[in-house]
């Protein structure tokens, strides 16, 4: 067993919430930009008191609909500047946000309706209206779309509101009130509802920015943020943006999002794993494209090789010369894809893996990767500009105890850990002990510094049937990096070895196809059993099985002809693996791997 505590940099609040920055930008710089937004082609910057002012007015308007200190008020949109208009003006009121993915089943806004007990609901578009008119057995009493001028239709409402009465709401919010109930993914069975509350997310806001001072402290820091704000990683950074005063945008349009971050030119984003992976594959795919692939590879190892150097503490002089060369040729063209101001990079919700975290660094950005969970407000350890290890998920946030079971679990206190699972004690107390301990469910360890490396999860180790225990995540990261590669899932549980399927991206078939001179509308129908294309994948294979044993090396993949999609159901709104879903639904395949 061991143990690490991370003290404290700065003392821990005794009072206040979340709205307090909110007031405090706004009477002490009211001209500071906190947001900017999209309107058609234009972006406009949006004041602390302007934010603050329709905060105030969308909070009154909540008041006079009748909705009480702590009723629950659900939330269901992309990203958008009016997400966190709506999270700040709820707050204000005294209420309790409750985010709902825009992208989810009737079935699962029902439940979270039903089970969290909302009162109202803000829905971005017309059509999740439509979805709520199918829900039944909820106390919802209210209902707006923001497309539809909902905010401005709340704020109506509220115009015999005096400042003095909403205010009063505002300042009797405690720190051990709840502020947000976030229904988990869900991987099994029904999400259940994480209480967090202003402590618990004042904590992260707090000691975040002391932990990172060069990215939080620096007022000329902005994000473009676009990871859904239903997911508590991007909702912990939008309250660390606003306790900081820095400005944050906001792309609520994916596919907008290269030419958004050309015109925001950020100097840092956070992002899941695979948005990286898809960075350096579309790089690399565009590269062979253009006949440049040897000199990308080139580009590629010596960048890796220099991060790695650099980590050490000595980058020998004939690296540094070539890692001046190809910065001119490749890393200043992917740098330019973000924007070409970005310094760093936030990456979490699965793990980023060692060989982009060097790639990313070597280039000039500096991925800081970290490690969380909902129940824990997001971030448990980070990385640090001044403290990084790659390949590790960085050292435990100030103020936060970790301990490695004697089973390798990892388990955590600290106060961003969750209250408790709204209404659901026999839950709680499954993964939170009478000792305060918080069970995560993940495997790992902790180097002699103090930098926690996650092996894999505690209920996903796969145990053969020569009973050999197996970590997949490792091995499927190191296969999803190849371009041609959108997802991968290794099996073998009860098996008599380890197995994969594997599907393939769609963005990147036209390319390859056109490359090897078959039509460029080729689909994985088309190509999954080309020899070419299976000698790629079993590239990408060989080398994830470099990594292991022979005993934990995959012998065989399928290649599947459907990716797996968060609309398919098969991954969670933060891109991880249902594995249940998918073995449900690949069974055929699964067997068919084994009956040889």
């Amino acid at each position: 067993m061991r143990e690490v505590t991370e003290p404290f940099m700065t003392s821990p609040r005794t009072g206040g919430n979340l709205t307090d920055a909110l007031v405090h930008h706004a009477q002490r710089t009211p001209s500071r930009i906190l947001m900017v937004r999209r309107e058609g082609d234009a972006w406009i910057d949006t004041s602390a008191a302007d934010v603050h002012e329709r905060v105030k007015n969308v909070a009154k308007g909540f008041s006079a609909c009748g909705i009480r200190p702590g009723d629950r008020i659900a939330v269901m949109s992309r990203t958008r500047h009016e997400w966190t208009i709506l999270d700040y003006a709820i707050w204000y009121a005294g209420c309790v946000t409750v985010p709902i993915y825009e992208t989810s089943s009737v079935e699962q806004m029902q439940w979270i309706l039903r089970d969290s007990g909302a009162v109202a609901l803000v829905v971005e578009k017309q059509h999740h209206l439509q979805q709520f008119y199918q829900v039944t057995e909820t106390v919802v009493q209210h209902s707006w779309v923001i497309e539809a001028d909902g905010l401005e239709l709340i704020s109506a409402a509220g115009v015999n509101v005096s400042d003095g009465d909403i205010e009063e709401r505002r300042s009797g919010v405690r720190l051990d009130d709840i502020a947000t109930i976030v229904y988990t993914s869900g991987t099994t069975g029904n999400p259940k509802g994480c209480e967090l509350t202003h402590g618990n997310m004042l904590h992260i806001t707090d000691q975040a920015r002391s932990a990172v001072p060069e990215i939080f402290d620096d007022p000329n820091t902005s994000t473009l943020l676009f990871l859904p704000l239903a997911h508590i990683f991007g909702r912990a950074i939008q309250c660390i943006m606003m306790e900081s005063g820095l400005k944050t945008a906001y792309a609520p349009d994916a596919t907008r999002l290269v030419d958004d971050l050309g015109v925001m030119k950020p100097n840092f984003v956070l992002a899941v794993p695979r948005v990286f992976e898809k960075i350096f594959n579309a790089a690399q795919q565009k590269a062979y494209e253009e006949g440049k692939g040897k000199i990308f590879d080139a580009a590629a190892a010596v960048c890796i090789a220099y991060s790695k150097a650099s980590e050490a503490g000595r980058v020998p002089l004939a690296l540094s010369i070539k890692h001046a060369v190809f910065d001119a040729l490749v890393y200043k063209k992917i740098r330019a894809r973000l924007g070409g101001n970005v310094q760093w990079a936030v990456s979490g919700g699965a793990a980023l893996g060692a060989r982009l975290g060097h790639f990313f660094r070597g280039i000039g950005l500096v991925a800081l990767e970290g490690y969380g969970l909902t129940e824990t407000t997001a971030p448990l350890t980070v990385n640090r500009p001044s403290r990084v290890r790659v390949g590790s998920v960085g050292p435990a946030l100030p103020g936060i105890t970790l301990r490695i079971a004697d089973d390798g679990e990892i388990l955590a206190k600290g106060a961003s850990v969750m209250r408790g699972y709204y209404r659901n004690p026999v839950a709680t107390s499954d993964v939170i002990d009478a000792d305060g301990w918080f069970h995560t469910g993940d495997v790992g360890h902790i180097d002699d510094d103090g930098f926690l490396f996650i092996t894999g999860r505690k209920k996903e180790l796969l145990v053969t049937a020569q009973g050999k225990n197996v970590a997949p995540a490792p091995l499927e990261d190191r296969i999803r990096a190849h371009a041609l590669v959108s997802q991968c899932m290794v099996v073998g549980d009860n098996r008599p070895y380890v197995a994969a399927l594997i599907t393939l991206d769609p963005e990147a078939l036209g390319p390859w196809a056109r490359a090897h001179g078959l039509p460029e509308n080729a689909t994985a129908v088309d190509l999954r059993d080309n020899p070419e294309l299976i000698a790629d994948i079993q590239q990408a294979v060989d080398g994830a099985n470099r990594m292991v044993s022979t005993a934990e090396s995959i012998r065989k993949f399928k290649i599947l002809t459907t990716d797996w999609t968060e609309a398919g159901g098969q991954l969670t709104p933060s891109l991880k693996l249902r594995r249940n879903v998918v073995m449900k639904e690949a069974a055929e395949a699964v067997e068919s791997l084994y009956r040889d």
